[in-house]
């Protein structure tokens, strides 16, 4: 037999043997394998050649298969298929909170084009041709990312979940630092979850975790106290001088602290940054003539009751940018304190385009206080009167009384006048400008306009109605509120030698009422006697407390209820025994 006749062949020569064997059958087989692939390939191609132009076979989309289909109707059939993922909420979870974030809202949406492009559809590849018998391929959806709508996104996420780190600064009260101690934080790094929530799209359970990092402060609590200690009272210990040529105005240690805070600068430590905008409004008469200031836009009220526009006007006002940045690096530097003061062409604040857009067409409220003759205290009524008629407060912005007119001084006509301080009547320049106020406050009242800050006085002055009055002084308290409507609001002032009048027009969207409370908690007030060139009589009148309530109205049904709750402390009846002539 072969086998024996094999087995008496030495071992090497039968590996020889076997050698040759295998050799002479893939000789044999290597035809037939051959024939095989090229029967594949060939298969290949007919088939490939048949659906050229025509997604590959086999190929999927989130589990969605498109092969074989035109691009266009790839395209149809991902957009109707997913379209129920396209719109499937994102869930986030960040320190406990739950959140659903809408894919819409959050800029997400399937780019089926560019899907059904990546996905292949025009001249066949290489590849191709063996696809139908290795099988089909996954395409990774194509998303198509609004950047800042998925930002704002996080951004409402973050706003709920992260403590913010607080690097620290000095602020002012009055001319005093105050140290704003640093906090650590915790917040989540929005970029990685900007990311997350990409990719979680179309996943059928869209969900995400964000774990808040903790976020360390850039400046030492003992920096924060060095600062207030040092440089912050170095600060304000002198008046800063502006000029500009023979000019000099001086800038005093209360307008500095005004304006003027300490920030962290990157490097561990805390930089001055003073807003110079409100120096620049209150100085620029000074500077430049009043001839070639630029002029807002405003409207005027005719005799009968119609507006007429006055157009803006370009001209020439100080640099406040600049003005800021000098008096920052005089700060930090220490030395002379006088700052050069650069004027620059300037455009107004309300442009004539912009006053014709907002809206202002017609009165929404309006309020008259009134007052005895020809005291001190009317001249800076009056000042102050002129100073803002026509004024405009754009949409959405925020009118400070402080900010806009300043600190009331001489030079722009305002006199010494009573005003209370620490419970006493003092004289001090601008007094009297809360009746002013008083009467504004009540146009915004009326006017269904946002009060943001107002201080009732300590007192109750009979002059005005109960409730609904507001002291200013400077700098603080200051009278803010704010024009939460989409319409410009235009302040008109008119008055006598004993009234003043506040009127806003605009566009009207409330009708306001006003309910008071009756007085309750009422208190006695007490009989003092002073003497001194200084000392001004008191009449004295009880403490009490009452609530006002704000109505909003509209079509004549009740859509908002405002309480403001006021207590006045008792007023002393003061007799002077020696009341010096005034």
């Amino acid at each position: 037999m072969e086998s024996d006749a094999m087995s008496n062949i030495p071992s090497s020569d039968q590996t020889r043997a076997h050698a040759g064997q295998a050799r002479r059958l893939r000789r044999r087989l290597l035809p037939v394998a051959a024939a095989g692939l090229a029967l594949v390939l060939v298969a290949g191609v007919v088939r490939t050649v048949t659906v050229a132009g025509k997604v590959p076979g086999g190929t999927r989309v989130a589990g969605v298969d498109i092969g074989g289909l035109s691009p266009a109707d790839a395209e149809a059939k991902l957009a109707r298929e997913l379209a129920d993922d396209a719109e499937r909420p994102i869930v986030v979870t960040a320190a406990g909170h739950r959140f659903t974030i809408a894919p819409a809202e959050a800029g997400l949406s399937l780019d089926v084009r560019a899907t059904v492009a990546a996905a292949g559809g025009g001249a066949p590849t290489p590849s191709d041709l063996l696809r139908p018998w290795i099988g089909g391929r996954e395409i990774t959806p194509r998303v198509k990312v609004d950047a800042g709508r998925l930002s704002s996104a996080i951004a409402g996420v973050a706003k709920e979940v992260d403590t913010p780190r607080r690097d620290g600064g000095v602020r002012y009260q009055g001319t005093r630092p105050v140290p704003v101690l640093p906090r650590p934080g915790n917040e989540i790094d929005r970029a990685a979850a900007e990311r997350a929530v990409k990719d979680a799209f179309l996943h059928p359970r869209p969900q995400v975790t964000v774990a808040p990092r903790p976020a360390a402060p850039t400046v030492s609590a003992q920096e924060v106290r060095r600062v207030a200690q040092t440089t912050a009272r170095q600060a304000v210990a002198r008046p800063l001088v502006l000029t500009r040529g023979d000019r000099r105005v001086a800038v005093s240690p209360t307008d500095i602290a005004r304006n003027l805070r300490f920030v962290a600068d990157g490097r561990g430590s805390l930089r001055p940054e003073f807003d110079a905008a409100a120096v620049a409004r209150s100085v620029e008469k000074r500077f430049v003539p009043a001839a070639q200031a630029p002029r807002d836009a405003t409207f005027t009220v005719s005799r009968s009751g119609g507006l007429k526009l006055r157009p803006s006007r370009a001209g020439q006002g100080v640099d406040a940018a600049k003005l800021g940045q000098a008096v920052s690096r005089v700060l930090t530097t220490g030395g002379d304190r006088t700052v050069p003061v650069d004027v620059v062409t300037t455009q107004p604040r309300i442009t004539t385009e912009q006053a014709q857009a907002m809206g202002i067409k017609e009165k929404i409220s309006g309020f008259t206080t009134n007052h005895p003759c020809c005291a001190p205290r009317v001249t800076n009524i009056q000042t102050i009167a002129r100073i803002l008629d026509g004024y405009i407060v754009r949409p959405g912005e925020t009118f400070s009384l402080n900010g806009v007119v300043g600190r009331r001084d001489r030079a722009r006509g305002f006199v010494p006048a009573p005003m209370i301080l620490n419970g006493r009547y003092v004289d001090d320049v601008g007094g009297g400008v809360s009746q002013f106020v008083t009467t504004m406050f009540n146009a915004v009242f009326f006017g269904g306009l946002q009060d943001v800050q107002h201080t009732p006085h300590s007192f109750y002055i009979s002059r005005y109605p109960a409730g609904r009055e507001s002291t200013v002084s400077y700098p603080e308290p200051d009278f803010r509120w704010r024009n939460d409507s989409p319409y410009g609001v235009l302040i008109k002032t008119s008055y006598t030698a004993t009234s003043i009048t506040v009127t806003f027009w605009s566009t009207k969207r409330f009708d306001i009422e006003s309910r008071s409370s009756g007085r309750y908690n009422v208190r006695p007030f007490e009989s003092i006697t002073d003497s001194g060139p200084r000392c001004i009589p008191m009449p004295g009148a009880e403490g009490f407390s009452i609530d006002v309530w704000r109505i909003f109205k509209k079509d004549g049904r009740v859509v908002r209820r405002q309480k403001f709750h006021t207590v006045y402390q008792p007023e002393p009846k003061l007799t002077c025994t020696e009341t010096p002539s005034r």
